[in-house]
């Protein structure tokens, strides 16, 4: 056991990752110390060991020991059992004086003499460089010739200069070769010391000329053979130095390149790439052939390797050098496929290598914009030209590789090309017409009475090529070509041929189980590109895109577009096999049995620096049966996948081995080879029964079927909706979403250990499980705003919400893969949309568990909201997503808590205003989270967009949190916002003088939304925070919205939010209240005077809107009058408004006729106004002044409201109080016997109101006891008193019906004394 563990790296690697993250843990510590011992030290206890009485018979080691030596040398954490390897009587003998004479030691010992009496290499160089005289040692001290020359080779600055100076010095191309080749061997040395960084020969190469000695031998064109075997050996040299300099690119060497490339005079390494018509020509001379290959191919591999080095470029100067040499390297690519090499050659090893390169040339975006001469779209043309000429010839016209290899690298470079050519076409080309350009005649050009077409036929065999890559790569190309409609009509149009038509075959390659998962995500993308366009519900003559159709043969019946779409999605089982799909998805790495013969078949001659790099990542062993000659199969039998009789599915069969997750070694979709013999494609059928043989569907085409899945849900709602709900997809789809695998894999990456799977593989396998779910959000926010009962569901929701917050809190500090970052930020910004979905949709379900899901990971939401919020510039879509989520968070949570006071359910659950305020530990991260968005929103100009979001996500902050308020208030948000109000006046003002300028042109206009912004911003501020409020005393906040008056007047939206500002300002606060009744002066413009001019006060202002307000505009007339009720509880307000005869316009007020019952909403209005003025003794004389105020109040207490039904009756109930009012209410019966008749009605609370005034009036007041004694009213006290004795017995347990009994017994008293 311990032999067999101790061969296995990644075992002692996992050992020793336990114990440095359990180090805190002395038993889990000691216990690995314990199995290094046993497994590092296995070797040594199995040696042969010192006995006194040895055996004859060698004895198998019952107890494990170890030498004693080790014990001396190492501090072991167990104790074992010592022994001794040597007898430890045994006598040590000195070595023999011969020793010393014998030459290996002389010489070694005479080296490290030297070495040590110069003190280092670099003084024993530079003194056997120099004139001066040595000094005297032995001869045998001295260094021979060939002790200087091994020192000056292996001294790495020495022997570069050396070559350097052979080079300048040379006579002939061998001593040139010979000092590059020797300069090669460095840069080797350099790699073979596995070092992260540059080594040593890179280091002393940039310290030396090296540039000006090889330099002369590139700027011309090389005239014998020997030459080009020279440039050969200098271009490799330059193509491995720039591979070693890749993660340490130096500027200086890749201008040094480029410029010596793009020359103005003849680039000569650019014209080697194209041979001349007489070089074609040549047959004879095989070796001059040869070498002139190879050096086009050093060229190719020098070029290749500086557009891969491109990637990592940000010096401005090399990223032009580089755009302007990627255009004139296509350019020269271009001319090579116009020229082949000698008949007997074939051609094919400079094609493959051609399109090899335009492979790697294509791949970067715009590479075809940097031509002073040519159009991007002309050099575009000319490549399709080509490329489809190439093709043509090796594929289609010669029946594919159905019977041969030849030509396989050519194709699949030739459609990758083609690939890469559509999306920079799509790119360049302003309008579609480029698809145009693909078209490729059909039929046989013999047949001349037969006009041709023209379209995309030539690309269909592709897509059942044997090779998956070419299958993988041509149907990309579809995909590219279908996202235009011309592409979509032309592609359908070339497969009218086919059983099926395009629909059919898509959908049976998308449904193909046995077919790897990259070739259906493409299918599942061309649909999806088909389902964009929209289709009609019947047959309709001249329209263009008709979508699929179906037609059955038994009944004659044919369908067209949307139904016949339903109906081949359920002829297909698609959402059957989508079921199976899911369940059959695999999350890991996958990797091969390297001893795989298929796969070891398929690496054969791959160039991992070449094409087959760019599907590392979809690799997968070969289709072919391994009972069938490879020869024997043709393209036709791999068309589709054969359809099975049986439709029940077995366990999952495997043709290949899973290494286990610990090796992490590669990462591939899996293939998997066909158990039955194929049929031909016109017997395959449409059906696609469930296949009893299945592989491994990855994350990657799961990606695509949400995408795919999401536009049918947009083209059929019902029906897709409804077979969601059949085949249980949503929870199957989110039950593969699962943030704890991110983690571990994110936590890999940061901290790589040995035993780590190659980070590539790591990105990779997370880059695609968040491409899934940035997918799966995208489909997820359809359902909810389609059928939102599909997500809703509280066996989802939970586990989803929790899966989402875990990945929205990873932490990618560490992460250096700029691509992996872009795809976490594209991730979690669909995550955000999808949450923020969830609380509009749903908000008092989801609520509770977001909030319970965030407060479990606080301080890395909080961490995260701050990273997101920081993006502004580089990733605003994130920005904005996670600034619209909290705000919408904050918001619905505020509306939840307005909606049910009452309840307690809130009080069960973290709630955010909870998280934010009442913990102590979140005062520091609730800061920063302030200061982030504070910083947002004021680094910001009012024209931004971003502007606004960053003000809502501030607002809902302050409208919850009160640390956030107070936070606030010391950041000056107030007092900067009262600035901000300043200058908006200023400029309003100045633009009022302008001629020809209308002084506000539409609600819209920029300065008054940001006057919006800044006033709610202080709206929210300031409520329930009498510390702000005093701030905004200070600030003068009165005077600045006096002075902005006319220009709130123009608009009511802006008229609205003042008032809630007011009406905030105002609650509790009665300094505020008493500052609007504050003169003041200020700037208006005369074209504001025809809506009211600027009066005294404030206040005044308010009480002439409240008069002049139209019926119509009732948000406007509730804010005013709900603001003139706050100003009601101040003393010096109810002066202004009693001077200003504001409450004569109540007097006025229409009573309803005819069957109406209800008061309107304006007189609830006033009502609620008088109610807040009778609270006070000087209110109560101000609504007793006005001349038929009570009779008034007596009629309106005959009608009903639905919200406020007893407002009259409470405010008599508060003017019976007053002993000056008691008179005046006695005085008028009509009074009396309303409060009278309240005692016998059906409203509890009526009763006690009338009850309560009754109390109140009679109370000390003699006139008033004599007054109520007559019969009725008495009758009514004593009757009322009787039946509340007897409904409520318990008048203990109910305070109001305690304070009623007390009411009437008080009554009764008062009314039966004498």
């Amino acid at each position: 056991m311990r032999v067999s563990l101790s061969q296995q790296p990644s075992l002692l690697t996992l050992l020793f990752r336990v114990s440095l993250i359990f180090h805190e843990d002395c038993t889990v510590v000691t216990e690995v110390g314990a199995l290094f011992c046993l497994l590092l030290f296995d070797e040594v206890s199995r040696m042969d060991m010192w006995s006194v009485n040895p055996s004859n018979k060698p004895s198998l080691p019952s107890v494990f020991s170890l030498p004693v030596s080790v014990f001396r040398r190492y501090h072991l954490p167990v104790h074992v059992i010592r022994h001794h390897a040597v007898s430890p009587y045994s006598i040590v003998l000195p070595l023999s004086a011969d020793c010393l004479d014998l030459k290996p030691v002389s010489d070694l010992l005479r080296i490290a003499w030297n070495l040590s009496w110069y003190h280092g290499s670099d003084n024993l160089l530079k003194q056997m460089n120099s004139e001066s005289k040595t000094q005297e040692f032995l001869d045998a001290l001295k260094l021979s010739t060939e002790d200087v020359l091994t020192l000056k080779i292996t001294h790495m600055a020495s022997g570069l200069q050396d070559c350097l100076h052979s080079i300048v010095q040379a006579a002939t191309h061998r001593e040139v070769r010979a000092a590059v080749t020797r300069m090669s061997f460095y840069l080797l040395n350099d790699r073979l010391s596995l070092k992260g960084g540059p080594g040593p020969c890179g280091v002393t190469l940039k310290s030396l000329a090296w540039h000006t000695a090889l330099n002369r031998f590139l700027q011309v064109l090389p005239a014998c053979i020997e030459d080009e075997k020279l440039l050969i050996d200098i271009v490799h040299f330059l193509n491995k130095l720039i591979k070693e300099q890749r993660k340490n690119s130096s500027l200086e060497l890749l201008n040094w390149i480029l410029e010596l490339l793009l020359r103005h005079n003849a680039n000569p390494l650019l014209d080697l790439l194209v041979l001349t018509e007489s070089q074609a020509r040549e047959e004879t001379d095989d070796i001059r052939t040869a070498v002139r290959q190879q050096l086009q191919k050093e060229l190719m591999a020098l070029f290749d390797t500086l557009l891969l080095n491109s990637m990592e470029v940000t010096d401005r100067k090399c990223s032009e050098l580089l755009y302007v040499f990627q255009t004139q390297l296509a350019l020269k690519l271009l001319q090579c496929l116009k020229v082949t090499d000698a008949p007997h050659f074939y051609g094919l090893p400079s094609l493959e290598r051609t399109l090899r390169g335009m492979a790697n040339l294509t791949a970067f975006p715009g590479w075809s914009s940097h031509s002073p001469l040519t159009e991007p779209l002309d050099i575009c043309v000319k490549y399709l030209s080509g490329l489809l000429e190439v093709i043509t010839s090796f594929y289609v016209e010669r029946g594919g590789n159905a019977m041969s290899f030849m030509g396989k690298g050519v194709t699949k470079s030739t459609i990758l090309c083609l690939l890469h050519l559509s999306h920079e076409m799509m790119a360049q080309a302003g309008s579609s017409e480029w698809v145009s350009l693909w078209f490729l005649p059909l039929g046989s050009h013999s047949e001349e009475h037969i006009p041709t077409q023209q379209g995309l036929a030539w690309l269909i065999p592709l897509w059942v090529d044997r090779d998956p890559e070419v299958r993988f790569t041509s149907l990309g190309l579809g995909s590219a070509l279908t996202t235009l409609e011309t592409g979509c009509v032309a592609l359908a149009n070339s497969c009218q041929n086919i059983s099926g038509g395009l629909w059919g075959t898509v959908v049976n390659i998308l449904l193909d189980q046995s077919e790897c998962s990259m070739v259906r995500r493409e299918a599942a993308f061309i649909l999806q590109n088909l389902l964009v366009i929209p289709m009609p519900t019947e047959i309709i003559k001249d329209y263009t895109w008709q979508g699929p159709c179906v037609h059955d043969e038994d009944s004659g019946l044919s369908l067209i577009g949307k139904p016949a779409l339903q109906a081949l999605l359920y002829h297909c089982h698609f959402y059957e096999h989508l079921n199976q799909m899911v369940k059959h998805c695999y999350l890991g790495r996958c990797m091969f049995d390297l001893n795989f013969s298929a796969f070891d078949r398929n690496l054969e001659g791959s160039d991992l620096n070449g094409l087959d790099d760019s599907f590392k990542f979809w690799r997968a062993p070969s289709r072919i049966c391994q009972d069938r000659d490879p020869s024997s199969l043709s393209t036709s039998e791999t068309t589709v996948a054969p359809s099975l009789e049986s439709t029940e599915f077995q366990p999952l069969v495997q043709s290949t081995t899973l290494v286990p997750e610990a090796s992490h070694d590669q990462f591939v979709a899996q293939g998997h080879q066909e158990s039955t013999s194929p049929r031909p494609p016109h017997d395959s059928s449409l059906s696609a029964p469930l296949p009893k043989l299945c592989v491994f569907v990855t994350p990657s085409l799961l990606s695509a079927m949400c995408s795919l899945l999401d536009n049918l849900l947009t083209i059929a709602p019902r029906d897709t909706a409804k077979a969601f709900r059949q085949a249980h997809l949503i929870e199957l789809l989110c039950s593969i979403a699962d943030a704890t695998l991110i983690q571990t894999c994110v936590q890999e990456l940061r901290a790589l250990l040995p035993s780590s799977p190659p980070a590539e593989h790591t990105q990779a396998q997370v880059s695609f499980l968040l491409e899934y779910l940035s997918s799966l959000s995208r489909l997820l926010r359809s359902c909810l705003l389609v059928e939102p009962d599909l997500v809703i569901q509280d066996e989802l929701m939970k586990p989803l919400i929790t899966n989402i917050i875990g990945i929205l809190t990873i932490c990618t500090k560490d992460v250096l893969d700029k691509e992996l970052i872009s795809a976490f930020y594209h991730t979690w910004t669909h995550l955000f949309n999808l949450l923020a979905t969830l609380l509009r949709k749903a908000g008092a379900v989801t609520l509770p568990s977001i909030t319970v899901a965030l407060a479990k990971h606080w301080t890395a939401v909080i961490d995260m909201f701050c990273k997101c919020a920081g993006l502004s510039a580089t990733c605003p879509a994130l920005y904005t997503a996670s600034l619209q989520f909290l705000s919408i968070l904050l918001t619905e949570e505020a509306k939840g808590h307005l909606q049910a006071k009452s309840k307690t359910n809130l009080c069960h659950s973290p709630t955010m205003a909870s998280l934010l305020d009442e913990t102590q530990e979140n005062q520091k991260s609730l800061e920063r989270l302030s200061d982030v968005i504070l910083q947002c929103y004021e680094g910001k100009s009012s024209k931004d967009i971003l502007k606004r979001v960053a003000a809502n996500a501030l607002m809902s902050l302050l409208a919850v949190s009160r640390r956030a308020q107070k936070h606030a208030l010391k950041a000056n948000l107030i007092d900067n916002c009262m600035e901000q109000m300043k200058h908006i006046n200023a400029q309003l003002n100045l633009d009022s003088l302008r001629p020809g300028k209308a002084a506000l042109k539409k609600k819209e206009d920029g300065v008054i939304k940001e006057l919006s912004i800044a006033m709610q911003l202080l709206r929210n501020c300031l409520y329930q925070n009498e510390e702000c409020k005093e701030a905004a005393l200070e600030a003068h906040l009165v005077p600045v919205l006096h002075s902005l008056w006319p220009w709130i007047l123009m608009d009511d939206s802006l008229m609205q939010i003042s008032l809630q500002l007011l009406c905030v300002y105002t609650a509790n606060f009665p300094n505020g209240c008493s500052s609007l009744c504050w003169s003041s002066c200020g700037q208006h413009p005369v074209q504001a005077t025809h809506r009211g001019a600027l009066s005294n006060s404030l206040m005044l202002c308010v009480l002439k809107l409240a008069s002049q307000m139209p019926l119509e505009n009732t948000t406007v007339q509730q804010m005013v009058f709900m603001l003139l009720s706050n100003l009601a509880l101040s003393h010096d307000c109810k002066g202004v408004i009693q001077k200003s005869n504001f409450l004569q316009n109540f007097l006025s007020l229409a009573l309803p006729k005819g069957g109406n019952k209800h008061l309107s909403n304006l007189t609830i209005l006033w009502l609620k106004l008088l109610l807040n003025i009778s609270f006070g003794e000087d209110g109560q004389q101000m609504i007793l002044r006005l001349d038929g105020c009570l009779d008034l109040l007596t009629e309106m207490s005959k009608y009903k409201h639905k919200s406020s039904p007893l407002l009259p009756l409470l405010i008599f109930h508060n003017i019976c109080f007053s002993p000056a009012n008691k008179p005046k209410i006695l005085a008028n019966e009509k009074v009396i016997t309303m409060l009278a008749a309240c005692l016998e009605s059906e409203n509890q609370n009526a009763q006690r109101i009338g009850a309560a005034a009754l109390w109140a009036l009679i109370y000390n007041y003699q006139k008033a006891k004599t007054a109520l004694k007559s019969p009725s009213v008495k009758r009514r006290v004593d009757e009322a008193y009787s039946l509340a004795k007897k409904t409520f017995p318990d008048s203990e347990a109910t305070p109001l019906n305690a304070y009623y009994l007390k009411c009437l017994e008080n009554l009764v008293q008062l009314l039966n004394s004498s």
